[in-house]
């Protein structure tokens, strides 16, 4: 079978590469950056991918450089490009000017790589090194305000590239792809995604045998599928599903949950109403990462007890989830790349959970795809459309989308001034005013994790907004502040937004998670009848005179690598977004500050933690 071998020098993008490459129907595995050039022989193309490291930088990834001898076509992206440049004698040096996010570069279409696109195209760019001089041999394929963008030496047929072609926000990122595969390693349509269901209906059977499968429900897409497969795989009579209620769930979700899974002929399915248990662990924690790992940890512990009433053994008793390769990649998880930062921890690979997996105990039916093709996976086995379309819920639920800290937090006087200088200078200079907000939020920059503040933007002088100002500001701010990974629109009344504080805000009882389950649910309706990938509300602890203000955050993507927000004027009106602000203000009198979240992912991830 013809197929990819993709070289893993730690990005975050790795499996969107294989993806995009699964998606052309085309077979690729996966390899350690350090493979032997004779491993690869029988390839039709290989990949180098990026990397959160520098070239420069000591002990930073290196591939067996006998595989550019072997007449295999190669695309290098990013980091894999200067591995190119480096081997063929080009110079990588610093970028004088960095760059990552969105952008606009010139290419040169009559390189095959570029075959069929236009001279302009929009891509997801990330300058932090750059190549500064072109091996000999090499031509510049595409640029960036003078930055060479990419390269390639048709004879050698090895390209690279500076952007990522494999996510969404390069528009024509797949034409790219479809280039690289047929026109230039001349592979064709051969690996289908019903050969991958079959693969892991198998790979249960194998894991499992005969024993017992707990597996979680959350109701939502991922974690059906996987009960889906585990049908299709095992008895019936072997498989207990289990739907627990931590307390952080959205409003009647639990019920809603429970008479889906009945209807679809669940034999053994146990509810728990566990949020006592949660929120007593949670108790006077702020910290993200740790409260991740406490609720993932809790789950297992929840598990366990369970196991031991129904008088399973815990040692042998299987437990299933809907784990998804971007909540592994996400995690830093070894076992998907020696690599790769970890972003966020997801509570499917906190610690306990990977040392089960060490003994083979944790089931992952979807641990190899991404969230559109479990979508697809779904129609596949029959689910009903309302469970297939359903809108991603995070394992932890609205714990993530509390920002709990100790009221203590203040921002940088000095960073706050650098922030309002940058925005009253330059292009747009006189649009717009910003103040940074006294919480931090979880980003991704570079393949990095970044742990930063958000900025908050208003139209000065009361002047009618534009979604192009906005993404203008929004990003020269990400682009030029690298303490503020983070930017939100504030909607309707600015008064008092210059003397925001922190306050603050524990579970404790469960208080702020009621609070944000009833706007939280005003927000998801509202927007329901939207072709939105994701909708949700996040509680902050900050305000004037008030305690708290709300965010609202959308979100439109295809596999939550990598997406945007809805636009103001466009997919949502400005006029929408206001009533909806002043319906919340009515109905919770404790709430200050609405905002909207206007950043993409990256440089945000798509929840605040």
């Amino acid at each position: 079978m013809e197929k990819i071998a993709v070289l893993d020098c730690g990005g975050q993008y790795t499996k969107v590469i294989d993806r995009k490459i699964r998606e052309a129907f085309v077979k690729s595995d996966i390899f350690p950056a350090w493979v032997k050039a004779a491993d690869l022989a029988g390839y039709s193309g290989i990949i180098l991918t990026g990397s959160p490291e520098s070239i420069k930088g000591a002990g930073s990834p290196r591939p067996d450089s006998e595989i550019f001898s072997l007449g295999i076509p190669v695309l290098g992206i990013c980091y894999g490009m200067h591995l190119i440049a480096e081997h063929f004698g080009g110079k990588v040096t610093e970028a004088k000017k960095k760059e990552y996010g969105e952008a606009e570069i010139k290419t040169d279409n009559t390189c095959p790589l570029f075959d069929g696109l236009s001279n302009v195209e929009t891509v997801l760019l990330s300058i932090d090194d750059e190549v500064s001089l072109l091996p000999e041999g090499f031509k510049t394929s595409a640029d960036f305000n003078g930055s060479i963008a990419a390269f390639y030496n048709a004879e050698k047929k090895i390209y690279g590239v500076q952007f990522f072609p494999e996510v969404d926000m390069t528009v024509n990122g797949r034409l790219i792809f479809e280039n690289f595969l047929r026109k230039i390693c001349g592979v064709t349509e051969n690996y289908a995604l019903e050969d991958r269901l079959d693969s892991a209906i198998e790979l249960v059977r194998k894991q499992v045998g005969g024993g017992k499968v707990m597996v979680f429900v959350s109701g939502g897409v991922d974690s059906a599928v996987s009960t889906g497969i585990l049908l299709r795989a095992l008895p019936a009579e072997n498989i207990y599903a289990v739907h627990v209620d931590h307390g952080f769930m959205r409003k009647n979700e639990s019920d809603t949950i429970c008479d889906n899974l009945t209807r679809n002929g669940l034999k053994n399915l146990i509810r728990l109403n566990a949020k006592d248990i949660f929120y007593k662990n949670l108790e006077g924690v702020t910290d993200p990462e740790k409260k991740r790992n406490i609720i993932g940890e809790t789950f297992i512990a929840v598990l366990k007890e369970e196991m031991n009433k129904l008088n399973l053994d815990p040692e042998k008793t299987f437990i299933a989830q809907g784990t998804l390769r971007p909540d592994l990649i996400e995690s830093g998880n070894p076992e998907v790349s020696a690599h790769s930062k970890k972003i966020k921890t997801h509570h499917n690979d906190v610690d306990i959970v990977r040392r089960a997996r060490e003994k083979g105990l944790i089931v992952e039916t979807n641990y190899d795809w991404h969230k559109d093709e479990v979508r697809r996976i779904a129609v596949m086995i029959g689910l009903s459309p309302e469970i297939a379309n359903r809108q991603p819920f995070p394992g932890p639920g609205l714990a993530v989308r509390l920002l709990l800290q100790d009221g203590k937090k203040t921002v940088d006087s000095a960073e706050n001034e650098a922030l309002k200088k940058l925005v009253s200078e330059g292009e747009g200079a006189g649009k717009f005013s910003a103040v940074m907000l006294p919480v931090n939020s979880v980003g991704v920059y570079g393949d990095n994790r970044t742990y930063a503040w958000p900025a908050a933007i208003y139209a000065k002088g009361g002047e009618a907004p534009d979604w192009a100002g906005i993404n203008a500001v929004t990003r020269k701010i990400t682009n030029n502040l690298k303490f503020i990974n983070r930017v939100v629109y504030v909607v309707g009344s600015c008064d008092g937004i210059e003397n925001v504080k922190a306050y603050p805000m524990y579970v404790g009882n469960g208080e702020c998670a009621d609070l944000l389950r009833e706007i939280d649910y005003i927000v998801t309706k509202r927007f329901e009848n939207k072709k939105l990938s994701q909708t949700f509300a996040v509680l902050l602890p900050i305000g004037s005179a008030k305690r708290y203000s709300v965010v609202i955050r959308t979100f439109i993507s295809t596999d939550f690598m990598t997406g945007r927000p809805a636009q103001l004027g466009g997919e949502i009106s400005f006029e929408e977004l206001s009533e909806l602000a002043e319906d919340i203000k009515r109905g919770f009198p404790e709430i200050e500050f609405v905002f909207y979240d206007v950043t993409g992912k990256p440089p945000a991830t798509t929840e605040w933690e």
